[in-house]
């Protein structure tokens, strides 16, 4: 079998290394892309960069038929209190970075008659709303809606599109807090965060599924399907805060 050309943004570090990895024991020809260390290293946000990156890999390694789009940055703060900049920045990296890899991975696989898969990595942020992560949330929506027109665009040459996952072990939650940690477990309907293994066999398993495009798949442990409305869940925490009866 002859390995299958694949690049990974943001591939190394938390869940992009991890589905490089993954891929690689898999037996995928894979070219990690990230701003700091990886086979290549690029700023996805811009365009020259990101074209430069995939001419390169064409004129190497050939035309890769798989992309995992993972790169992104992290962000939290009210809507009236991040800054411009700030914002922007978020937006540049999650948003027109993915679609930027999106598009030079397609045009690529158009160019050279290659049919092929790509995911690009979301949040179950795009689709509910968190108070304290305004510019990440409308970065992680813009993906989940992007992927779907991409999918209809380019289906009819043979390239397909989806997205995942939910909150995950990453670097981006090293400054969380233990109780912050403890509450999310709860809520997750498995018991526990996801652990970048987990995402990232449900983002190669998602790469090959043949009939499967234009799809946002939540890889979250069943975090997004529990309603903030948790009267059993309220009910036990109190229970567990009052102090023991005693004779």
């Amino acid at each position: 079998m002859t390995a299958v050309n694949t690049v990974v943004t943001g591939g190394a570090s938390g869940i992009g290394r991890a589905v490089a990895a993954l891929l690689k024991d898999m037996g995928y020809r894979v070219i990690v892309w990230d701003i700091c260390g990886g086979d290549l290293e690029c700023d996805i946000s811009d365009p020259d960069a990101v074209s430069a990156g995939m001419a390169a890999i064409v004129a190497e390694h050939g035309v890769p038929a798989r992309v995992v789009a993972c790169a992104g940055v992290g962000a939290s703060g009210l809507l009236l209190s991040r800054s411009v900049t700030d914002s922007q920045r978020v937006i540049a990296v999650n948003l027109t970075g993915t679609w930027l890899t999106l598009r030079a991975g397609a045009q690529a696989m158009i160019d050279a008659g290659v049919p092929g898969s790509m995911v690009a990595v979301s949040s179950i942020s795009g689709t509910v709303a968190d108070r304290d992560m305004g510019a990440c949330c409308v970065s992680k929506a813009g993906i989940d809606m992007l992927v779907k027109v991409a999918a209809v665009q380019w289906g009819r040459f043979g390239i397909r599109v989806t997205v995942g996952p939910g909150v995950t072990r990453t670097p981006m939650l090293s400054q969380a807090g233990k109780l912050w940690i403890a509450a999310l477990s709860e809520r997750t309907a498995l018991g526990r965060l996801g652990k970048p293994t987990d995402v990232a066999a449900a983002i190669v398993g998602v790469l090959e599924l043949d009939w499967v495009t234009g799809q946002v798949v939540h890889a979250d442990g069943g975090l997004a399907v529990h309603s903030p409305i948790d009267a059993y869940g309220q009910l036990r925490r109190l229970a567990a805060s009052r102090p023991p009866d005693t004779d």
